[in-house]
């Protein structure tokens, strides 16, 4: 079979293993180990894995991964997300919607510190969906605007999958870091003025709650300022050039994990169970990331990627008409995949094409400008119908609310996602602002 074909057979019989529940690293194992002995035969396979899998373990510029993890985790058990909802609806609470609006700004801090998504959306769920059935709020855009928020964690630094696209496409984390802030904040802006607007069509939906004055704000204010802080000496010192990212992970992982330990509920199980949940996300987040590292290397033998490149180039496609398709390609992804998976299958295969074509910009600004979209829509797939994987987890907490009524609940915010996106893509200025002020 020739070569070029195969690589095209690789993807339907990839997404029928998916389909079959066989793990995403190792489909991609299986089907980039058979393709390249079809190919090559046995001796590249051999060879690959005896320096590919050593390579990947030992890398220093993946020991960031495991090391925000554990940032993330001590951060959950410490009950920083208690604490920062908690707050934030003692300053929105009074508002209509003002107790939504919080725990998406909850989610924006949680999010900044855990850098995932799933988790964000899981851990702020179990904190805020009790205190929203208990003030009134409806079960639609309680579990919209949780499922939402969970989805700041993908975009707002720290993020595991930006580290893992800045390493797949040789870009520095940093920069990608400065670019993915600004994007960010307009997300979390986006979502709060999605939920002003529901509850506005829908009064009943997001009730006020009582006033809280500014003494007891503080008093709250003093439960969280160490996550704020560790946040800025994190995010800011990689930024200034105080440490690198791996260093900076390191500072945050021993942060949040002083604070659990000085927590009075925290024991040896919590450490313990720290400890484990890390070891388990890194090892699943390695496999994936080996698995890819042999499919990829397949695809590549295939030069289908070249081929793809010289199509594009030779019909004198427009570059914004090739990235607007391969966006509608994610959105269309993001409802079958996860995110990781995503892009560790996509960015191989879609970014030797984009770097090749002419936006106007120096190759590194495309790259990173590339790099957010393609994270914010693969955000957007996390709730997008009909499988979006944050709907389906807040939903199987609140027992009570039908999946229906919960992808209601999401379609103010992913209309905001979309309203965002195409900003963003019109305006590449938008994302690269601080890093061209930085430079």
């Amino acid at each position: 079979m020739d070569k070029i074909y195969l690589g095209i057979l690789a993807f339907p019989v990839l997404f029928l293993l998916l389909a079959i529940r066989i793990p995403i690293g190792l489909a991609m194992l299986v089907v980039g180990c058979s393709g390249t002995i079809m190919i090559a035969g046995w001796l590249p396979i051999l060879s690959q894995v005896k320096a590919d899998a050593y390579w990947l373990f030992s890398s220093y510029s993946f020991t960031v991964i495991p090391l925000f993890l554990l940032m993330g985790n001590f951060a959950t058990k410490a009950g920083m997300s208690e604490s920062l909802f908690r707050f934030a609806g003692a300053c929105l609470g009074h508002r209509k919607g003002g107790v939504a609006m919080a725990a998406v700004g909850a989610c924006a801090g949680f999010g900044a510190i855990c850098g995932s998504s799933l988790a964000t959306a899981a851990t702020m769920g179990k904190v805020a969906l009790p205190e929203l059935r208990k003030m009134g709020y409806s079960g639609s855009l309680s579990t919209g605007a949780l499922a939402a928020g969970g989805t700041l964690g993908i975009l707002i630094p720290p993020s595991v999958i930006l580290i893992i696209y800045s390493i797949l496409t040789e870009q520095n984390i940093a920069k990608m870091f400065l670019a993915a802030f600004v994007p960010g904040i307009l997300a979390a802006i986006g979502y709060l003025m999605a939920i002003a607007i529901f509850v506005r069509i829908s009064p009943e939906s997001g009730p006020a709650t009582e006033y809280v004055g500014w003494s007891k704000r503080l008093k709250l204010f003093s439960q969280v300022w160490q996550v704020i802080l560790i946040f800025l000496l994190v995010i800011g010192g990689i930024y200034l050039g105080w440490f690198t990212p791996t260093e900076g992970a390191s500072i945050g992982a021993a942060g949040t994990g002083l604070m659990a330990i000085f927590t009075r509920t925290f024991g040896i199980s919590d450490l313990l169970d720290v400890i484990k949940d890390t070891a388990v996300t890194s090892a699943m987040i390695f496999l994936v990331l080996l698995g890819a590292t042999f499919f990829n290397n397949f695809i590549a033998l295939t030069q289908i990627t070249n081929q793809l490149a010289s199509f594009v180039i030779n019909n004198n496609l427009s570059p914004y008409l090739v990235v607007f398709c391969i966006l509608i390609l994610y959105l269309f992804l993001g409802c079958l995949m996860d995110s990781l998976a995503m892009i560790l299958l996509t960015i191989p295969v879609f970014f030797p094409i984009i770097i090749e074509l002419n936006f106007g910009m120096p190759v590194e600004e495309v790259a990173i400008w590339f790099g957010i979209l393609t994270l914010i829509v693969v955000e957007v797939g996390l709730i997008t119908p009909p499988v979006g994987l944050n709907v389906f987890i807040i939903n199987k907490m609140a027992k009570n609310v039908p999946i229906s009524d919960t992808f209601i609940g999401v379609l103010p915010f992913l209309a905001s996602d979309l309203v965002r996106v195409s900003i963003l893509f019109l305006f590449p200025s938008i994302s690269l602002f601080l890093i061209r002020l930085a430079g």
